[in-house]
Formats: structure tokens, sequence, C-alpha cells
């Protein structure tokens, strides 16, 4: 099948794979049509399978990443998923090279990626990257993990690295529930502002949300999550949106906090 490379003017009519007929989540799925949109003229790019269903990377230049890593010269990917019945078809190769091409078209030192040691919602899946040739280049306390791919015949560029906000966290000042997100997701903003809202009032919970809405905002993140991250008196939780939901709050936090 062939691979859409969306542009600002062709998002107005094509899929964004993720919430295509949620109707709870049309405002979001709208926001990031405008996210979409607005980042790609700073050099974003949204590129997904000709075909209806969840089959997409996103990736654009380091110095306009949203989120807190510092990879100058390189290019950095945001969400990459191939989901359900479009695995093991070699769409994933077929989606990473469209990337790896387009950072050597630029001159970029080649792809970084968020990951984890652990299997995290919303990030990439740091065991398949690895058997494509990306290394480990640094990594957070909270199993957060940064990869790199260089590009053939790449110039040197600087080693990419969290920046120093992914590695302290909100802090210990950050009190009962706090929640960091964008619109970087269809997702979010329903569950935040519904799902989590009603969950944490029926917990006697006032949650502290801090919407990521600039660049400038992402890169100083206290994670490098920055679709979501829910932290509880300042320790990290979770990037599982379903925490935001009732029958899985407790579930989901308990859990983090015996590990």
């Amino acid at each position: 099948m062939t691979i859409l490379t969306l542009t600002s003017e062709s998002l107005q009519h094509e899929h964004i794979c993720c919430a295509i007929a949620d109707r709870k989540c049309a405002q979001g799925y709208g926001a990031k049509k405008r996210w979409l949109a607005e980042q790609h003229a700073h050099g974003y790019r949204f590129s997904r399978l000709d075909a209806r269903g969840k089959v997409f990377i996103e990736y654009g230049p380091g110095e306009q990443a949203w989120m807190p890593v510092i990879a100058p010269g390189w290019m950095v990917m945001g969400c990459f998923w191939v989901s359900g019945q479009f695995k093991g078809q070699g769409h994933g190769r077929a989606l990473l090279q469209t990337a790896l091409e387009e950072a050597r078209k630029l001159g970029r030192a080649g792809l970084v990626s968020i990951a984890a040691r652990k299997k995290m919602h919303f990030q990439s899946d740091g065991a398949w990257l690895l058997r494509q040739g990306f290394r480990e280049v640094d990594s957070l306390d909270n199993g957060f993990t940064l990869l790199a791919l260089a590009a053939d015949g790449a110039g040197i560029a600087e080693r990419p690295q969290f920046a120093d906000s992914a590695r302290s966290g909100p802090g210990p000042e950050a009190k009962g529930v706090t929640v960091y997100y964008s619109n970087r997701c269809p997702f979010t903003e329903f569950h935040i502002g519904t799902s989590l809202a009603e969950t944490c009032a029926k917990r006697g919970l006032t949650p502290t949300i801090v919407k990521l809405d600039s660049v400038e905002a992402a890169q100083s993140a206290p994670t490098p999550a920055t679709i979501f991250s829910l932290f509880l008196d300042g320790r990290f939780v979770t990037t599982d949106l379903g925490v935001c939901m009732d029958s899985r709050f407790d579930r989901i936090v308990a859990g983090a906090l015996r590990s």
C-alpha cells in the first residue's frame, strides 16, 4: 500500500488514524489536526498508510520537537504506531524508512526516538527500534530511554540527550495528582477534561492540569511523555490515558506505587 505524507492542505480532508469515528473525542481530533497543520510549517511531518487504520509515523527537526530533548541537527520522531491487522506486514519498516529518507534529504544526522525500558503507552517500541539499528544514547531513572539511528553519510551532530527538566521531574513540591498533556493526541482533551475530572471528584481529589500549549513549554516539561503523563506527589505514575477512567484509576496508581 501507498504511504501518504500529509500537508497542511491535505490534512483538511485526510484522516489522522486515531479517533477517526470517536464522537466524544471530536474536539480533540480537531485540535490534533490543527496542531499538525501548525507544526507542518516548522518541518513536522505526518506519514501514514493509505488505509483506514492506525498505521503512521510523525517526525520533525529536533530544534522544534515538542518534548524535552536536546537534539539539534537530528530528526525527532513523535507517535509511531502500527496496529491490529496491519502488524507483521513490513509497514513499520516502511514508515521508518520514510522518516529516515526525509532526514537524509534535509542533511539531518538521523532519527531520535523516546522509548522505554518497559512498555509504556504512547511510547515507541524500544526493543523493535533497537533491532532496526537504533542505539540507546540517554536514559532516565523512571524508565524512559532516548534512542538514535544515524543516517548513512550524515555529518557529525551533537549527541542527543534529555533536557534537565525531564531529569528533575515536577519536584517534591508537587502535591496530589498532577497531569501534563498536549494536543499531540486526539484523545487527551476528552479524557482529561471529562473522565479524569469525574474520577478525581469521586475520590475527593483536585488534580493540577498543565496543558503544554507551546514548543517552549513542551521542551521544558518535567516528563518526556508530553502527550500525557500523570504524577502523584511529584512521582511519575503512568503515560496510560486509561488512568483517567474510574474503573482503572486505582489499579494503575497502586501498581505504579508498588514498583
